[in-house]
C-alpha cells in the first residue's frame, strides 16, 4: 500500500487550474522532491495532502485513507520564518506543541509520555544542546531543527516539507536536509520535500516531481533535470 497515493488529481481555484491529470505513488520510506517555478502550486499540493486544499477532481489518499485534516500520521515541517527575539518559549516548548497543541488536561501519566515523547524527538535532530535555550535566541538552522522535531513527535509515517532549506546557509542547508533523510531511512517515512535548493538534497532523493504550467514529470532525477 502506498503512503501516499494521488489518481487523476487535479486543483483549480475559481477559473484558474493549477493543475491537473496528476497521478503519484509514493512508497514508504521514499524520498521525492518537488520543484517548480513559483505560482506552479507545489505549496498548495502539500496542502491538499494537509486536507488544507480540497481538490477539484481525482482522489488523494495516505496510508490507504482519504486525506483529512488533522490526520495521524503526517508530520509537517513548515518554511523557515523569523521568530521574536522576545517570544518566552523555550526551543522544547516549541517541539513539545506537536503533541499537544490541539489538546488539553492532561492527566500525570500524559505528561510523563508527552515528556518522554518530546525527548526522543529532540533526540533524533540531534538538538539537545540548545533545546533548554529560547527560541528567539536561536540560530535558524536550530530553529529549524527544532520544526522537525516537532514534525517528529507524532512519530509520523508521512513527512512534508514546504521550504525547509528557504534563508538557511549551505551547511544548514545540509544539515537540515541530512536530519530528514536520516529519519526516513531509520523509519521507513515517505518524504516529500518542496524546495528551490535542489542541490543540498540532490544525492538523497528517489524522484523528482516537476510542475510547471499545470504540467508534470515525474522519475529520477537524473531522467528529470536532464
Amino acid at each position: 500500500m502506498p503512503a501516499v497515493e494521488l489518481r487523476d488529481a487535479g486543483l483549480a481555484f475559481g477559473d484558474r487550474t493549477l493543475w491537473q491529470n496528476l497521478d503519484l505513488s509514493v512508497a514508504a520510506g521514499e524520498f521525492v522532491a518537488v520543484l517548480g517555478p513559483n505560482g506552479s502550486g507545489k505549496t498548495s499540493l502539500l496542502k491538499v495532502l494537509l486536507g488544507q486544499n480540497h481538490l477539484t477532481s481525482g482522489t488523494a489518499s495516505i496510508g490507504g485513507s482519504p486525506v483529512r485534516r488533522g490526520q495521524s500520521g503526517v508530520g509537517y515541517v513548515p518554511q523557515q520564518r523569523n521568530i521574536d527575539d522576545d517570544l518566552p518559549l523555550r526551543g522544547r516548548d516549541l517541539v513539545g506543541l506537536g503533541w499537544d497543541g490541539h489538546k488539553w488536561g492532561m492527566g500525570l501519566r500524559g505528561m510523563r509520555q508527552r515528556k518522554e515523547t518530546v525527548q526522543r524527538a529532540i533526540d533524533q535532530v540531534d538538538a539537545n544542546s540548545f533545546a533548554g535555550a529560547p527560541v528567539g535566541s536561536m540560530s535558524g538552522g536550530e530553529q529549524q531543527r527544532l520544526r522537525i522535531a516537532q514534525a517528529l513527535v507524532g512519530d509520523p509515517s508521512v513527512l512534508l516539507c514546504d521550504e525547509p532549506l528557504l534563508s538557511l546557509d549551505l551547511a544548514n542547508q545540509s544539515l537540515v536536509s541530512g536530519l530528514i533523510d536520516r529519519r526516513r531511512r531509520e523509519h521507513d517515512t515517505a518524504v516529500l520535500f518542496v524546495t528551490h535548493e535542489i542541490n543540498p538534497i540532490l544525492p538523497l532523493v528517489d524522484r523528482v516531481v516537476y510542475i510547471v504550467d499545470g504540467r508534470f514529470r515525474i522519475g529520477t532525477p537524473e531522467d528529470v533535470m536532464t
